[in-house]
């Protein structure tokens, strides 16, 4: 058996686990003075301050197994007595703050751009320089910041994240370079602050040092296609769709994805038209209308970030002469059961492909409904006889985009605009299943 140590050897750690998880797991036993990552191995070096808190630790954990993220993971003495500078240095941790991050991407099912990286990482501030490439650790990416403080509210927000949602996961470590050399601005390297620097020739590396991340990912970019935007990427897609930064009031940073939606009209609400309501703003998981609170629901969102547009935009908004108040749930998510609704694999989720453009249509409820989707035959009478129902139509626009036709329908209010997007999304109009949005135009 090894001898008591101050540092805890860590086995069974998960990609999807991130140091601060360790770090709240062991914290109540003492002070920890150095962790170092392992991701190679699925394990982690944990150094406490002295011998007794590492002996308090692992009595515990003897008789209760230590869990995080839904991962048993496993302790022991290290055969370490303490970790030195040369340990952390061989594992490629780098703990000092620098304006240089040195990220390695994890589960990695999509290909990884310059473009993609930098959506990710410019909304924690300016982006100079990014460099990309494969090392046996997998393919990594070195991003430089105008300013260190920048680079640590990176590595504190994105540690641990996925790219897209259930794949791509970020480790994130500060580097020990002064300086990234950029000779060439291409799907490889990128120098933001000198945008006339050449292409790079082929089959020449652009950073000395590091191997060519090659053909491989630009022979997957013509087929594979992200599933989903994560929080990270959501965020920026928004960012550049309201021109460069989140709407006002907008963190960009929840991680709640349930949301509690109140003072329903309970005659008249259901499942499928919270779902034309909600999915404007992201994928929607799964929906609960509350059988002992008729004018209460739970609605799941596909992440944090979407959960919060909902929140934002749909607070006070009428419908079916109700104000709703909507607000993030206590409950994480919602458990599946005979009076929930699954929305996970609907061919209806706005967000599956696209995502980007359709963050452009997130607003609050306006008086301007768009419609696309119809069919070439549809006639703007067969329109405003589905829709005049629901109020006054002020006025209208059968058009043609890109060889696809659309219209643009004014009511009088904001609430009857609204009730006409949640009654009649998705529903069939000459043959063909329309889609409605809020248009932000004021007029037609």
């Amino acid at each position: 058996m090894t001898e008591p140590s101050k540092v805890i050897h860590v086995r069974n750690v998960g990609h999807e686990i991130s140091e601060n998880d360790l770090l709240q797991l062991f914290q109540p036993f003492g002070v920890i003075t150095k962790l170092v990552m392992l991701r190679a191995k699925n394990q982690a070096l944990m150094q406490m301050q002295d011998v007794p808190s590492a002996v308090n630790a692992l009595q515990f954990f003897a008789n209760v197994q230590p869990s995080i993220r839904g991962r048993n993971v496993y302790v022991q003495f290290s055969s370490h007595q303490e970790l030195t500078t040369a340990d952390q240095n061989a594992q490629g941790r780098g703990d000092e703050p620098n304006r240089i991050l040195l990220v390695t991407i994890h589960h990695m099912l999509y290909p990884i751009t310059v473009e993609v990286l930098h959506q990710v990482f410019f909304p924690h501030g300016f982006v100079e320089k990014i460099v990309t490439f494969q090392k046996s650790a997998g393919f990594q990416a070195l991003i430089q910041y105008q300013t260190r403080q920048c680079a640590v509210s990176a590595r504190t927000a994105l540690q641990g994240r996925n790219i897209y949602d259930g794949c791509c996961q970020l480790d994130i470590q500060f580097s020990n370079l002064d300086e990234l050399q950029v000779n060439y601005n291409n799907e490889r390297s990128r120098d933001f602050t000198n945008p006339s620097l050449p292409s790079e020739p082929k089959g020449r590396s652009s950073q000395p040092g590091y191997g060519d991340t090659g053909g491989m990912y630009a022979l997957q970019a013509s087929g594979a296609r992200p599933v989903a935007f994560s929080q990270m990427a959501n965020a920026a897609a928004v960012a550049a769709a309201f021109g460069g930064g989140l709407p006002p009031g907008v963190s960009g940073t929840n991680d709640r994805c349930t949301v509690l939606v109140s003072n329903l009209n309970p005659d008249r609400i259901d499942e499928d038209k919270l779902f034309n309501l909600f999915s404007i703003y992201g994928n929607i998981v799964r929906i609960k209308l509350l059988r002992n609170k008729p004018d209460h629901a739970l609605v799941q969102m596909g992440d944090g970030f979407q959960a919060e547009l909902a929140v934002h935009f749909l607070k006070g908004a009428m419908l079916f002469g109700k104000r709703l108040e909507v607000n993030f749930s206590k409950h994480p998510n919602i458990t599946q059961g005979a009076d929930t609704h699954e929305y996970a694999n609907s061919n209806l989720n706005r967000f599956n492909r696209n995502a980007a453009k359709n963050y452009r249509y997130c607003c609050s409820p306006t008086k301007m409904i768009h419609i696309s989707s119809l069919s070439q035959e549809v006639t703007e009478e067969e329109i405003v006889s589905l829709l005049e129902e629901h109020g006054p139509i002020i006025n209208t626009k059968l058009f043609e985009m890109n060889g696809k036709k659309q219209a643009l329908i004014m009511f009088d209010t904001e609430e009857q605009a609204t009730e006409a997007l949640v009654c009649k999304h998705a529903s069939s109009l000459s043959g063909s299943i329309i889609r409605i949005s809020f248009s932000q135009l004021q007029t037609i």
